[in-house]
C-alpha cells in the first residue's frame, strides 16, 4: 500500500453539486472525464507533474446518475502516466456505459492494445500541455499511431492555443480521427472572430474527420463563475467562442464534465452549474441531441442502439 500526498493547494472536486436546471435529452454522454487512482490501489506515476485527490469509479458513477447522464468516457490521466490500469477497471465496472481514451508510449505490445480495445478503449491521447507532461517526440508518437491503426481508433490531442501552429502539420498528417480537447484552450479574453480563433476554426476546417470538445469553460474564463444570486449563466465569456463551434460543426462537437477538474487553482466548478452552460453554446434542442447524444454515440458506441430524446 502507497501513501501519497496532494500537491500543495489542491483543490479537491466538489462534494455537493447542484442538480442541473436544464434536463440532458435521454442517452446524453459525458466524453471527458477521468478517475484518480484511488492510490493505494492504482498508484500514481513516478513521473507525474501533479498528485490529486483520490478520484474512484464509484464516485465519478455516482455523478453521471445524480447530473442525469446514461454513458461516460474516461479520459486516461497524466498522473497515472502510462499505466491504464485505473482507467480500464472503471471500464469494466460499467457494464458498458463506458469507453476509453488511452496513453500509450512507443513500443506497446500489440496484445496489449488488443487488451485496452476489448476493456473499451475507443482512443489514445496525446498531450502537448508542456506544464503537464513532457510531450513525446513525433516519431514515438507515430509509432502509436501505427500500433492503433487496425483497432479503428482516434487521436485526442491537447494543446494550447499558442502551440497550434508549430503542431499543425504534424497533426494534419495523423491518419486517423482527430479530437482536439477543450477547444484548443483559447484566450477569450481575445476575439472569438479575431485571427487566433479563426486559425482554430480553420484548423478543424482542415479535414472533416476533426472533432472538438467544447469543454472546460471553468479553466478558460476570465469571468468565472457568477455571484451566488441563483443566476445559472456561468462562464458567460467562454460561451461566444464555443458557440461558434457547435454551430459551424454540429455533427463533430462533443461535450463533458472534466470531472474531477485536476489542476485548478482558482475555483472548484460545481458540475451541475456546468451542465448548465450547455443551452447556452447549444441553443437549440436539435444542437443539444447532436453534441451529448448523436455524435459521442457514433463516435464510440457506432453499433449501439441510438437511444432517442
Amino acid at each position: 500500500m502507497t501513501n501519497f500526498e496532494k500537491t500543495s493547494g489542491w483543490l479537491d472536486w466538489h462534494a455537493d453539486p447542484s442538480r442541473p436546471a436544464f434536463r440532458l435529452p435521454a442517452g446524453a454522454v459525458d466524453t471527458h472525464c477521468h478517475v484518480f487512482g484511488p492510490g493505494a490501489e492504482f498508484p500514481f506515476a513516478p513521473e507525474r507533474k501533479y498528485t490529486p485527490c483520490d478520484a474512484s469509479k464509484d464516485q465519478l458513477f455516482a455523478l453521471r446518475d445524480h447530473l442525469g447522464f446514461a454513458r461516460t468516457v474516461v479520459v486516461q490521466a497524466t498522473c497515472h502516466g502510462a499505466d491504464n490500469s485505473a482507467m480500464v477497471d472503471a471500464l469494466r465496472a460499467s457494464d458498458g456505459l463506458a469507453r476509453g481514451v488511452a496513453t500509450l508510449r512507443a513500443g506497446t505490445a500489440d496484445a496489449e492494445v488488443r487488451a485496452l480495445h476489448e476493456a473499451g478503449v475507443r482512443g489514445v491521447r496525446f498531450n502537448f500541455v508542456k506544464r503537464l507532461v513532457d510531450a513525446a517526440p513525433p516519431d514515438e508518437l507515430w509509432d502509436v499511431v501505427e500500433r492503433i491503426k487496425p483497432y479503428g481508433w482516434h487521436v485526442v490531442v491537447y494543446f494550447e492555443a499558442a502551440d497550434l501552429a508549430e503542431l499543425r502539420d504534424f497533426l494534419l498528417s495523423i491518419p486517423l480521427p482527430l479530437v482536439v480537447d477543450h477547444m484548443g484552450r483559447p484566450d477569450v479574453g481575445k476575439d472569438p472572430h479575431g485571427p487566433e480563433f479563426e486559425a482554430f476554426l480553420d484548423f478543424l476546417r482542415a479535414r472533416e474527420d476533426i472533432w472538438c470538445k467544447v469543454t472546460c469553460p471553468e479553466r478558460l474564463s476570465l469571468s468565472g463563475p457568477p455571484a451566488l444570486d441563483g443566476q445559472r449563466a456561468a462562464y458567460r465569456d467562454v460561451v461566444p467562442f464555443a458557440r461558434r463551434v457547435v454551430e459551424e460543426f454540429p455533427d463533430r462537437v462533443l461535450w463533458g464534465t472534466d470531472w474531477p477538474h485536476p489542476n485548478l487553482t482558482g475555483h472548484m466548478p460545481d458540475d451541475g452549474l456546468l451542465v448548465d452552460f450547455v443551452p447556452h453554446i447549444a441553443p437549440t434542442p436539435e444542437l443539444r441531441q447532436r453534441l451529448l447524444v448523436d455524435n459521442p454515440m457514433r463516435l464510440y458506441w457506432p453499433d449501439a442502439d441510438r437511444p432517442h430524446a
